[in-house]
């Protein structure tokens, strides 16, 4: 029985990169000795075991034959004669098909360590056309060291195809799409991921809407960069510079969805896409099973986007019903993360990256305005049910009008 680190912790300790999880295979042994040496089974489709102290996971050499669709369709074959080499031949990329020794060794039969060096991400064999969520993996890595330079192979890319032809994405389970893609935004280029989705096809099935966005034209005025794909791009970027934050960057990928939505003849312009993109991000959200937060909100940015911007131009009954709305009153902290979203979507337009957006301190300001309104004093005037609200109601609009007033003399006077 012999036992190896294999995969990404091999790879990132070579690439000086912080290791967050280490996977070990196992050479030699059958479950039952596992389990007689105090792991813990828990893969069903193929033996993986825990740790019995540090609960990390021990998976037994195995080999893979395809049999059916989609990423589980494979026959694992994890006998004790299965070598280290034949377990290696199964991965994705070169570079995750290495493995360390206890001494430090480096067993590396598919030179990923010479695409390491040269910033490739190559696939180890044609078996690669086997998984379709292999597909999204690339990616994923695609975006995880685009700053450092990588790069995929053009053969690996043409597999990637491939398999986006064949139809096999179908067949992937949601769940794992939306894991790679959140994985994905959480990255620091996931723009990477998505381009790279589009460039093999691979868009059509799970991201239809998104797809849809390349080659619709915006004002140039306002879009200098034209292409709503490329704005879209360009905003999720915006994201990443000022949030850590998973629903802020998906909010930014989905925020102008309704632009595939609007009456061709009227473009460039879109009137009427804040609303109509709240159907094609149900839609999305509904496919990918994506969480709540980021689902609301991604709707409530598509919905008051265009509102948020246009602040100066809104009468106080526009701007008041962003806020009930939006229910900035009990969230503030998702109005806020709104009010982020649209800053992105400002700045991530060509030449506008360092211009100022002062909407999103107006907005933030006039809640903090809006929220001193004394209810206790308006009830002691003696009003009851429907009448406190409506007279919070006017207060809250006469401060608004008093606000926006300020803001345009201020104007006036710079």
């Amino acid at each position: 029985m012999q036992t190896y680190l294999v995969g990404g912790a091999v790879r990132d300790g070579l690439l000086n990169r912080v290791v967050t999880e280490r996977d070990y295979v196992v050479v030699g042994a059958t479950p039952q000795q596992m389990i007689d040496k105090g792991f813990t089974q828990v893969g069903k489709d193929f033996p993986v075991f825990l740790h019995p102290k540090t609960k990390e996971e021990y998976a037994l050499a195995r080999t893979e034959r395809k049999q059916g669709h989609g990423y589980k369709g494979f026959e694992c074959d994890a006998s004790p004669d299965i070598t280290l080499e034949q377990d290696l031949l199964r991965r994705d990329l070169t570079v995750n098909a290495m493995a360390m020794d206890d001494a430090g060794n480096i067993v590396d039969p598919f030179n990923g360590q010479v695409d390491l060096k040269n910033r490739v991400l190559r696939h180890v064999s044609e078996a690669f056309a086997e998984d379709p969520l292999r597909v999204l993996r690339v990616a994923r890595f695609a975006a995880r060291y685009s700053a450092l330079g990588f790069h995929i192979h053009n053969e690996t890319l043409d597999l990637m195809r491939d398999i986006c032809a064949s139809r096999e994405l179908q067949y992937l389970n949601a769940q794992r799409v939306w894991q790679e893609t959140a994985k994905s935004l959480r990255e620091d280029h996931p723009d990477v991921y998505f381009t790279t989705l589009k460039s093999v096809g691979a868009l059509s099935h799970w991201f239809p809407e998104l797809e849809q966005l390349w080659g619709i034209p915006n004002p140039s005025k306002w879009h200098p960069e034209i292409d709503t794909g490329v704005h879209t791009m360009m905003v999720l970027q915006q994201a990443v510079a000022l949030s850590d934050e998973l629903p802020v960057r998906f909010a930014a990928l989905v925020h102008d969805l309704g632009k595939a939505l609007t009456d061709t003849t009227q473009w460039p312009a879109h009137h009427g896409h804040d609303d109509l993109g709240l159907s094609a991000i149900n839609q999305f959200c509904d496919r990918l099973g994506v969480p709540n937060h980021a689902h609301e909100l991604g709707l409530l940015v598509s919905e008051h986007h265009s509102v948020v911007h246009r602040m100066f131009e809104k009468s106080a009954e526009d701007i008041l019903r962003v806020y009930d709305k939006s229910d900035a009153w009990r969230r503030p902290e998702r109005f806020i993360q709104m009010l982020l979203v649209c800053k992105c979507d400002f700045l991530g337009r060509k030449n506008f990256t360092n211009r100022p957006y002062p909407q999103y301190d107006y907005w933030i300001s006039l809640l903090e305005e809006l929220n001193a309104v004394d209810v206790k004093a308006i009830v002691k005037q003696g009003l009851r049910g429907p009448q406190i609200k409506d007279a919070v109601h006017h207060q809250r609009l006469r401060i608004i009008a008093d606000f926006i007033s300020k803001i345009h003399l201020e104007h006036t006077k710079n």
